[in-house]
């Protein structure tokens, strides 16, 4: 051993290295996966579909209009009108086949990241709190979810 113990010293550091080697691995293998690809390939397509965009704009302008209405509430004179035109846009957006695809391969990506965060997770303990949001993985819990207990954990 030398002076200060620098074996030790040594060991916590190559062992960090490799932690972060393993972790680039888990990071690039995801970022090769086909639910990330997938991914990619529908945001491109919502970027890039113009009547997705027009969509898109549409709903934000009216967002914003829908915003200033609810300072005032009902006593906006604008307010039925932007109410019932918020409701229609927000549906139109909703079925366009270009957003609703992309959400669903939003949702198939934040489902591969929840599983591994909560195989991370489990492999340094099985009490370490996972929030992911996803409710299969808060109901399969033993210890400690993140949710305070609500999901019936012992948190």
């Amino acid at each position: 051993m030398g002076v200060g113990g620098e074996p030790a010293l040594l060991a916590v550091t190559s062992e960090r290295v490799m932690l972060l080697e393993e972790a680039e691995q888990l990071v690039s293998m995801i970022l090769q996966s086909d639910i990330a690809e997938h991914y990619r390939q529908c945001l491109y397509s919502v970027k890039n579909d113009p009547e997705t965009q027009r969509k898109i704009h549409e709903f934000v302008d009216m967002k914003d209009r829908y915003e200033e209405v609810q300072r005032f509430g009902k006593y906006h004179p604008d307010y039925k009108e932007v109410m019932g035109k918020i409701r229609i846009v927000k549906r139109d957006l909703d079925m366009d086949e270009v957003v609703a695809e992309f959400k669903k391969a939003e949702n198939d990506l934040q489902g591969l990241l929840d599983e591994v965060s909560v195989i991370i997770g489990r492999s340094v303990s099985e009490s370490v709190k996972v929030p992911t949001g996803n409710p299969f993985f808060e109901s399969s819990c033993s210890g400690g979810c993140g949710s305070g207990g609500s999901c019936g954990c012992s948190a």
